[in-house]
């Protein structure tokens, strides 16, 4: 197949930049006063690690949109491999690090690495490259889409173990939408949708912790000191920035009233020093980006182009509903981070890496 190469989406390229950047700013806000408090100590300290990181994802994703996608297909059961090997390790005792009660991180030195991470990447490059060698199987028979599924489940296990619902979830999420691209059969897609509603149902009621944040979610102000403590202030964090918001920086539920105000929350921060209007252009900015995403997919050269498009644009899209949900109470608390703007080294590297595919994958478009 003769591909014609040209520049990536620009348009695309653009927003991921503009997120990129209010996220550094964003970061360094919303943790300004926690990063004083000890341990820390240091008023910089999760704005220099983010912009660390994020060099060394707009390093990874120009090298990864610069090479070739077709490539990766050689690389495809080398990473699976390794992805589901490191879920195996972290889950190892004195081996992966706790953090908060949850086994998700392997030491790299001075550094920490998040495999679930690396896995979201690996599982959908695997999976693009398997789905597009068997599409007339994949369309007549349900055995063709078992294998991808196990991987799935099995991916989604281990990520559960950590424990990590949340991540579980995309990962899943993201393979069970690519497999509809392919064009699985109707009534097999309805009957993994009811095994995995079944699943997600069985994985909140086996743990009273996920269990009393799905209660929480129903009726946050039954116990405002405790588990409606997350969502409450984030709703009061959100409705006080009012229509122009307080100012960057201004804001004051940062301090003593939103948890995790810099990670999974910091979309409620963004409300209240950026308002309505800041918090709308951020959503808009996000809509933006997941319409180029998938245009890229439709414009493909090729299914392997637009499988793996499509699995890359699903996570990140998946993950902005989930996170952007639970922080205005449409959701319950599971613990996602909002991708490009929330702190965290592993998420921002990989999901940087990601989109550097994803605009590889641009530039051989069919339709300019």
């Amino acid at each position: 197949m003769t591909r014609t190469k040209s520049s990536p989406d620009f348009i695309l390229l653009l927003v991921l930049l503009i997120l990129l950047s209010l996220g550094i700013i964003m970061v360094f806000s919303s943790s300004l006063w926690y990063a004083t408090l000890p341990p820390f100590n240091d008023t910089f300290y999760f704005f220099r690690k983010q912009l660390i990181w994020a060099l060394i994802g707009l390093a990874g994703m120009f090298v990864l949109m610069n090479y070739d996608y077709w490539r990766l297909k050689r690389w495809a059961n080398l990473m699976l491999v390794a992805g589901i090997a490191l879920l195996v390790v972290v889950l190892i005792p004195h081996v992966g690090v706790v953090r908060q009660g949850a086994q998700r991180w392997l030491n790299l030195g001075p550094l920490s690495f998040q495999p679930a991470e690396f896995v979201k990447l690996c599982l959908v490059v695997f999976t693009a490259y398997g789905l597009s060698r068997q599409l007339e199987r994949v369309k007549n028979s349900f055995i063709g889409i078992l294998p991808f599924l196990l991987l799935a489940a099995l991916s989604a296990v281990l990520i559960l173990l950590e424990p990590d619902l949340g991540t579980a979830v995309i990962v899943a999420g993201a393979i069970v939408i690519m497999l509809f691209a392919a064009g699985a059969r109707m009534r097999d897609m309805a009957g993994i949708g009811l095994i995995g509603a079944a699943a997600l149902g069985g994985a909140i009621w086996k743990e009273p912790y996920r269990l009393k944040r799905f209660l929480a979610f129903l009726d946050p102000e039954k116990d405002p000191q405790g588990t409606g403590w997350h969502i409450l202030n984030s709703l009061m964090s959100l409705g006080s920035g009012g229509l122009l918001g307080t100012g960057l920086g201004r804001g004051h539920a940062k301090y003593l009233w939103v948890p995790e105000r810099h990670t999974d929350f910091i979309f409620a921060i963004i409300g209240e020093e950026l308002g309505f209007i800041g918090a709308g252009i951020v959503i808009l900015l996000f809509i933006i980006l997941i319409w180029r995403g998938f245009r890229a997919a439709v414009t493909a050269p090729d299914s392997f182009g637009a499988l793996l498009a499509t699995g890359i644009i699903s996570g990140i899209a998946l993950q902005v509903i989930i996170n952007i949900g639970v922080v205005t109470s449409s959701l319950p608390i599971t613990g996602i981070t909002l991708p490009f703007i929330s702190f965290g080294g592993s998420s921002l590297v990989f999901s940087l890496a990601s989109m550097g595919i994803l605009l590889n994958i641009s530039r051989f478009s069919v339709y300019k």
